[in-house]
């Protein structure tokens, strides 16, 4: 049997599998052909590669016996590792795919298409017309069925729904060796990691706007599971992980799941997880987590405090918790079941800064808070607004650290409370979203981000994405990686470390570090820390050099420590020493764009 998967990308309340990361459904669905038939043949594809090669891949399609989509963007961002699926290509492909099962998976096929916030999904039985099953179950556990029927579309539930994680456990790992089809394979890939389905809030509804609830009942996978799936991705190159796909992370194997709103933290299973993982991928780069309950951390303080103790021994620096705030008026807060008050919030963002904020390895703080607004929400008023930036102010006055605020108006989606309010809210009070999202850039984001990474801080380990005009775009690996402009025209996929120089809204300016003078450019130079513009013109009229020694009597000692000769993985007397992380912050904001 042959078979293709077209990764249209996936981005929910948890799980993101816009490259560099790799979610989960490409990987369990791949193990659930292989379960099913060991001699399956099966052909990975992202939707980026499939608009550059239409014609290519529309031929293979149509050879293939069976074809699945799987696509789905519940919480819409701006994203710089590629562009999900588009409505007109998802009812469009199909149709170019003559003779193969033809099957749509994912969150599109569950509640529904939307990538723009403040708008109204649309339902999933509009695809029903260009696709042989729209799966609103569970599409791994469909596709095994259907593989092991033969291909019988008639003999096959859409609906069916995983039973527990036995045979998803298999799945993952028979299904991890479809990692080295991916494009970010061998550099910066990352796999989201699944540890449990459902919100521990599904006993009181959860939040009116999010889907994780209506999953019902927590179902946790073992330790053994994940491990185990853990060594199989590591075995086939991947040395990055992130366990993102989980409502809350300090709810695994928490005490009191489906029993109460919000679980005590179980500090000793949580260690026992995070200590698999790392003797599953002895070697590997990068492990975070990405969300955490505020409520969990402010109503179970000791527990929940202990437990990020935990994460901050085994995890790598850079690592986000990110908090669903969603709103810091109490109305709002009441009338949308969002369970936590804005009070608690700040206690929560509090403790994670007492435990993370120190600064790691990388160059990034360890852990710290990442805060989530969603706007459009049933009580919403002007009012809102105003509390919303006054509970960011408190923020700043505390000295507290934030690693990002994300704001997005609410995506109205089919089967949760907010289906039956619709858009109106977010349409009624559009100008009001925009002028608060342009003050939180100007009177949060650019005072924190100087914060969190000082002028002069050396962050390392980043990778170049992609060019903008004359400059480098490049980031770490992991949970919501900081952007750096990078000041050279740096080759694709290099890695890299960089110095902060200078501060803009959600993004920063970085040259490479240690700077090879005989190389640079005028703008490079000019930008090293404690080098005047007058040296910088020397460096460049004596150029080239030999050693660093040269450039001591054309520059001042305190720049000589971001400079060598050479490429920067040193000749004789090219690597400076380390450069100090606390420096003052200042600097302009370069032409920075909202990525997430």
């Amino acid at each position: 049997m042959r078979a293709l998967i077209i990764d249209g990308y996936t981005d929910e309340p948890a799980g993101l599998g816009v490259p560099p990361y790799i979610d989960v459904y490409p990987r369990y669905v791949a193990g659930a052909i292989w379960t099913a038939d060991k001699g399956a043949e099966v052909r990975y594809v992202t939707v980026d590669y499939a608009r550059e090669n239409l014609d290519r891949v529309m031929r293979y399609a149509a050879s293939c016996d069976l074809v699945v989509f799987l696509t789905g963007v519940v919480v819409p961002g701006k994203y710089l590792g590629g562009e999900p699926i588009r409505l007109e290509e998802l009812i469009r492909w199909p149709a170019l795919i003559e003779g193969a099962i033809k099957v749509l998976g994912g969150p599109v096929a569950r509640y529904g298409y939307g990538v723009v916030g403040g708008r109204v999904a649309v339902p999933p039985s509009e695809f029903e017309a260009y696709y042989d099953l729209v799966v609103r179950g569970d599409v791994e556990i469909v596709v095994y069925n259907l593989v092991k029927e033969g291909l019988r579309v008639e003999a096959v539930s859409p609906y069916e729904l995983r039973e527990g994680y036995e045979l998803v456990d298999e799945f993952a790992r028979r299904g991890a060796r479809i990692v080295e089809q991916h494009p970010n394979h061998g550099w910066n890939l990352i796999a989201e990691i699944e540890t449990y389905r459902g919100c521990p809030r599904w006993l009181v509804g959860g939040c009116s706007f999010c889907i994780e609830p209506r999953y019902g009942r927590v179902v946790f996978r073992s330790v053994e599971g994940i491990a185990r799936e853990v060594e199989a991705l590591y075995s086939h190159g991947v040395k990055c992980f992130r366990l993102g796909r989980q409502a809350d992370f300090l709810a695994y194997m928490a005490e009191g799941v489906n029993e109460v709103e919000f679980p005590r933290p179980s500090p000793k299973r949580i260690e026992e997880l995070l200590r698999s993982i790392r003797l599953a991928a002895p070697g590997l780069e990068v492990l975070h987590i990405d969300n955490v309950n505020p409520g969990t951390v402010a109503y179970h303080e000791e527990e929940a405090r202990e437990a990020l103790k935990v994460l901050v021994k085994y995890h790598t620096p850079g690592d986000v918790a990110a908090m669903g705030i969603e709103s810091a008026d109490p109305r709002v807060v009441k009338e949308n079941n969002l369970g936590v008050m804005p009070e608690d919030s700040l206690k929560a963002i509090r403790i994670v800064n007492e435990v993370g904020a120190r600064r790691g390895w990388n160059g990034m703080p360890e852990l710290l808070p990442g805060i989530n607004f969603v706007l459009g929400l049933k009580g919403e008023t002007r009012e809102t607004y105003r509390l919303n930036l006054e509970f960011l102010r408190e923020v700043l006055r505390e000295g507290l650290l934030v690693r990002r605020v994300n704001i997005r108006q609410v995506l109205v989606l089919p089967h949760t409370p907010m289906w039956h309010v619709g858009d109106r809210i977010i349409a009624r009070h559009k100008k009001y979203f925009m002028s608060f999202k342009k003050r939180v850039r100007e009177e949060f984001d650019k005072p924190m981000l100087r914060r969190v990474v000082p002028r002069g801080t050396v962050l390392k380990a980043l990778y170049v994405e992609a060019h903008e005009g004359k400059y480098s775009l490049a980031r770490q690996v992991g949970s919501y990686p900081l952007l750096v402009y990078v000041t050279e025209r740096l080759r694709l996929r290099e890695r890299l470390d960089v110095v902060v120089v200078e501060h803009g809204y959600r993004s920063v300016k970085g040259i490479p570090y240690p700077l090879d003078v005989n190389s640079a450019s005028l703008e490079s130079l000019s930008h090293v820390p404690g080098l005047s513009r007058r040296e910088a013109s020397a460096i460049l009229a004596h150029r080239p050099f030999r050693r660093v020694e040269e450039l001591a009597s054309l520059v001042r000692r305190g720049a000589l420590k971001y400079l060598c000769v050479g490429p920067a993985s040193g000749t004789k007397g090219g690597r400076a020493p380390r450069v100090n992380l606390n420096c003052s912050a200042q600097g302009s904001k370069p032409n920075a764009e909202d990525w997430r």
